[in-house]
């Protein structure tokens, strides 16, 4: 069954690129047919390392949004679409002029969006935002990423957030620093990172295991959204009145 992953967050800085790159690792070690599409064209993170399974995105112009619906119904896949920070605006118009989220009621196709959050007070605000006129109209599953900060209490106290029927929560757990930023400097996917090859640059064997042993404690996260997600998704509430194999993968991204 297919459905649509929506990275997002209107704070830059927030890790929603990292967060993509690791649920695109997360379908290919899973075994899971994705495709990704990246809207966050400053940093282009899934083209960048996942080109086999990504195209670009343009979140302003309703033909290329178009193709989000058109994968995820022509072949049954993972749709993960990476937003930049500051769409908001442009996804909504996309959303609300053509009732997309009855079309994916209508179709059984849902939809989920990673909300990507800093402990900033300003991410509380944004996100409340959003909960405000999406809460009660898709999924959608708050990731509090520990690599960008460490207390969420003004964060958790939201009264959406307190509600019965307050969104999933979530952490992303944080990756040492350097590490995480050698990874990027020598343009490797995570797969690549964890890998030891003959003669070409690699990480040093506590960099590998740190790695590892983070992308395990994000895959647990993932698999317990995964396992909640609902095979069908409800009818949302009004707002006011090609397949992707292991056996395509490329060299730097065999399962883990």
């Amino acid at each position: 069954m297919s459905c649509i992953h929506f990275i997002g967050g209107e704070k830059g800085g927030v890790g929603k690129s990292v967060l993509a790159r690791l649920l695109s690792q997360y379908f290919i070690d899973r075994h899971m047919p994705y495709q990704g599409l990246d809207a966050d064209q400053s940093h282009a993170s899934l083209t960048r390392y996942y080109p086999q399974f990504s195209r670009p995105l343009k979140v302003d112009r309703f033909e290329s949004s178009d193709q989000i619906i058109e994968l995820a119904l022509e072949a049954d896949r993972q749709v993960l679409v990476d937003l930049p920070a500051q769409s908001q605006r442009f996804l909504d118009h996309w959303v609300d002029d053509n009732d997309v989220l009855t079309l994916c009621a209508e179709m059984e196709l849902p939809v989920v969006f990673w909300y990507v959050v800093d402990d900033g007070r300003d991410s509380v605000q944004l996100l409340n935002d959003f909960l405000s006129r999406y809460q009660h109209r898709l999924r959608c599953v708050v990731v509090k990423n520990r690599g960008r900060g460490s207390d969420f209490s003004e964060l958790e106290s939201l009264p959406a957030l307190l509600a019965e029927d307050a969104p999933q929560q979530v952490e992303l757990p944080a990756l040492h620093s350097a590490t995480l930023h050698r990874i990027d400097k020598l343009d490797f996917s995570f797969w690549a990172a964890t890998a030891l090859r003959d003669g070409s640059p690699k990480l040093t064997l506590m960099e590998r295991q740190r790695t590892r042993v983070w992308l395990k404690r994000a895959y647990t996260m993932f698999d317990a959204v995964m396992a909640s997600l609902p095979k069908a998704i409800p009818r949302p509430e009004p707002l006011g009145s090609e397949e992707a194999t292991l056996s395509d993968l490329p060299a730097d991204a065999e399962r883990i």
